[in-house]
């Protein structure tokens, strides 16, 4: 779903922040933290989830087909459905009920999740929004009323509904391999989503008196039952978003005969419920390389003036998604036109579905922007396999199979603003490419909202930026997540948090993932690593259901980088990236140092190289009767050594001298070469926590530039600071610290040296020349006497 509409929700909701897990292996240590593997963090990987990162060869997913009828009565705004579910049952366990999402029932002020929020008086309010409180809360009409559960035969199910959840007891155990066939009649009234809010509901139009519907979270839907959960039943409050299971669906919709309906897959009867002239609009577009009106804009007026008491019905087909959303309105224009997917050569339908109000930018817009987003999602994560994409402009923002809801209305006079135009195209960009997260790579939005909103507003900023290299992105690079960064520790919660828990949802589920992640496909992994890490995640987990561990495993098995202090501390964890250039010294050689003399070092002979203490396992061996040492078996093994440490070999105690090379003073051609070098130690602190990348931009006095980057890992010896050295053989005018603001670093102010600030004179460092003599191999005495020969043995 779009930020904004989060975003507006935040001013009526509060929640608790929730601490995820991060352990520290060496809390009082200045290291050994940052770079721990995660280790226990994740779970343990098994034969459904395995440790690479991809589904195991006992993976299993559970899977659901629906045959839906659907009566919408615009008179009464009720919703009237009766559904067949067949639930197949691919999981090794035995179940004895099932669990169904009855969504609607948020609406309702007695059957909702009933998780309250803090509430305040305010300074004032208006006498529409002053209501008396009434206890005990009253009925308010809304809500999913269960007409008829069955099962295939028609025979009655018990069921218990509690709040937003059903569960239906079975009348036999469902093994492995088998379905269960059920039916359930329900109703609903529909609400005025403009008023009450949600992503389902009608839009009305005072001026034309006509409404425009989003069907969604319609219909009892099933839970989904996993490996690493069980049920997924956990209530629906209005945010958390969904968890559900993949199937086929066939679906009819009956509504007023002058409506338009758009819906999740196919329409398979287009024949029967346009006119010709529609249907022939249809056929040109769907070979059209430009979007066609197949409903004109003259159409749509005209059909806002007579609203019919005839009715159609229109059949929608839909294969494998994970669910199915629709909307009908007599208002809609409607254009499209056919797309081609590179990549598996799939012929696409974009379409678009808008009223008058946005016609001005939808007719520009909207199916382009579709078909973009499916073409440059498919080059970052797999082929777009299914045969539709839709955007329908609703006033809001949500997601469904091959299904949109999107903003972007002009002024009456035609007129937009920039904002208006650039806010469409985003949230068209972004509600479409929910098609990839989480329609087909079907993470579970009700606990890990960042895994469905974060890689997609990652992915819809890949997408933005190749629409229009000016496209004004909000959430992706670097420096737009500094000022959520720089908030108190109290308001922020890690990114690995459910989704009911955190207070700044829009940040933490939407911009700082997909910061993150761009992050690491620009600054850390680069390019080519990071793409083809993230298309091996679309391409094991598409149309699965996958886990954060999964996520992350995977990215590290395809690249070969080890990313476990990224996923610590940018998802585990809430500290910000301040990383400040602490001092700066300078020097410079000292290029006539006097030559050091060869010195000369007195010592003794080692003395026998045995152990002072006696430890427990030396005694005991030794007094073991069965033990026979080696030493005292092989006579051969008994040499010089083996005497002196038993005090058998006698060696002078005197003193003897060894000398240490002399260097050499610097001749004319070094002293030239050398001249002009400058040495600068650059020390950093850590100030925010979270360890980064170092990257300089060094600026010469000259005006040429030079840059560098130091890997995250300088850090992993000491997390609070490190030193780099450089020598330059020209002065330096400035140091730039983070220079592109590509770490999200919160404190740009201690980023910056430059040479004519604090600091004084340079001092000056030893230079010489050092006698060119070969190393001492390893184990060698490196000139001085030992034992053996002082005592003139061999």
């Amino acid at each position: 779903m779009k930020l904004k509409v989060v975003i507006l929700s935040l001013s009526v909701f509060a929640y608790t922040g929730f601490t995820a897990q991060n352990i520290q292996n060496n809390p009082g240590s200045n290291h050994g933290n940052k770079f721990e593997q995660l280790g226990s963090i994740l779970p343990t990987p098994n034969i459904y989830r395995t440790a690479s990162g991809a589904p195991g060869h006992g993976y299993w997913q559970n899977r659901a087909d629906y045959n839906i009828t659907a009566y919408l009565d615009e008179d009464k705004r009720n919703l009237k459905g009766s559904e067949t579910v067949t639930y197949y049952n691919n999981s090794p366990d035995e179940l004895d009920y099932i669990w169904l999402q009855l969504d609607e029932n948020e609406h309702s002020s007695i059957k909702n999740a009933g998780y309250d929020n803090s509430s305040i008086l305010r300074s004032s309010t208006t006498a529409q929004q002053l209501k008396v409180t009434e206890l005990p809360v009253k009925d308010n009409g809304y809500g999913v009323t269960l007409e008829k559960v069955a099962d295939a035969s028609g025979n009655p199910l018990k069921y218990t509904v509690n709040k937003t959840m059903m569960r239906i007891d079975l009348p036999k155990t469902l093994k492995k391999g088998e379905k269960f066939i059920f039916k359930v009649d329900w109703n609903y009234n529909i609400g005025n989503r403009m008023k009450m809010g949600g992503r389902g509901g009608y839009e009305n139009f005072p001026e034309d008196g006509n409404d425009l519907y989003t069907m969604t979270q319609w219909y009892p839907r099933m839970c989904v039952y996993s490996d690493f959960q069980g049920w997924q039943n956990h209530q629906f409050t209005g945010r958390g978003e969904f968890a559900l299971v993949f199937g086929n669906y066939k679906v009819s919709m009956n509504v007023p005969a002058d409506h338009i309906v758009g819906g999740t897959g196919e329409c398979k009867n287009y024949d029967q419920v346009l006119n010709s002239d529609q249907l022939s609009r249809y056929r040109k577009a769907e070979n059209a390389s430009e979007p066609i009106e197949i409903v004109t804009l003259d159409e749509a007026k005209k059909a806002e003036k007579n609203h019919s008491k005839q009715r159609k019905t229109w059949i929608f087909e839909a294969n494998d998604v994970r669910d199915f959303a629709w909307t009908s309105s007599r208002k809609f224009i409607w254009d499209g036109m056919r797309v081609t997917i590179p990549e598996n050569n799939n012929k696409v339908m974009a379409m678009s579905f808008y009223p008058k109000e946005a016609y001005g930018l939808y007719r520009k817009f909207s199916t382009k922007a579709v078909a973009h987003t499916i073409k440059t999602y498919s080059e970052f994560t797999i082929p777009y396999p299914y045969p539709v994409a839709q955007s329908v402009e609703a006033a809001n923002g949500m997601e469904y199979p091959m299904i949109c809801f999107n903003f972007g209305r002009t002024e009456k006079d035609g007129t937009y603003s920039e904002g208006t135009k650039n806010g469409m195209i985003g949230v068209i960009i972004h509600e479409v490419g929910h098609n990839f997260f989480p329609m087909i790579i079907n993470s579970d939005e009700r606990q890990w909202a960042w895994m469905d909103e974060g890689l997609n507003t990652f992915t819809e900023y890949l997408t933005e930026e190749k629409w229009d290299n000016k496209f004004p992105s909000k959430r992706g690079p670097a420096w737009t997540i500094v000022d959520y960064m720089k908030l108190p520790k109290d308001q922020l919660e890690p990114i690995m948090s459910n989704s009911e828990n955190i207070v700044q949802y829009g940040p933490n589920a939407y911009s700082k993932p997909a910061t993150g992640l761009n992050i690491l496909r620009e600054t850390i992994m680069g390019r080519e690593l990071f793409d083809k890490a993230f298309k091996t995640y679309a391409k094991r987990w598409a149309f699965k259901h996958p886990e954060p561990a999964d996520l992350f495993r995977t990215m590290e098995d395809a690249s070969g980088e080890d990313l476990d202090w990224f996923w610590r501390g940018w998802f585990y964890g809430t500290d910000p990236v301040d990383i400040a250039i602490d001092k700066v010294t300078v020097a410079t050689p000292n290029l006539e140092t006097n030559p050091k003399a060869a010195e000369e070092i007195k010592y003794q002979v080692d003395k026998p190289l045995v152990n002072s203490f006696e430890d427990l396992s030396k005694i005991r061996n030794r007094e073991d009767k069965n033990i026979t040492f080696y030493v005292d078996k092989d006579k051969e093994a008994q040499d010089f050594y083996y005497r002196y440490d038993r005090g058998q070999e006698k060696v002078s105690t005197k003193e003897y001298v060894s000398k240490v090379d002399a260097t050499l003073p610097l001749d004319a051609k070094d002293k030239e070469n050398f001249k002009n070098i400058t040495a600068y130690q650059i020390d950093f602190l850590n100030k925010g926590g979270l360890v980064m990348p170092i990257i300089l931009e060094f600026t010469f006095e000259d005006g040429s530039k030079l840059y560098d980057k130091s890997s995250a890992q300088i850090w992993r010896l000491n997390e609070q600071k490190v030193s780099k050295t450089y020598y330059f053989d020209k002065k330096l005018k400035s140091i730039q610290l983070d220079p592109m603001r590509e770490t999200a670093d919160i404190d740009t102010t201690n980023n910056l040296w430059t040479s004519n600030g604090s600091g004084g004179e340079t001092s000056k460092f030893q230079l010489f020349k050092q006698k060119q003599e070969g190393a001492p191999a390893r184990g060698s005495s490196n000139g001085k006497i030992n034992p053996m020969q002082a005592a003139g043995k061999s």
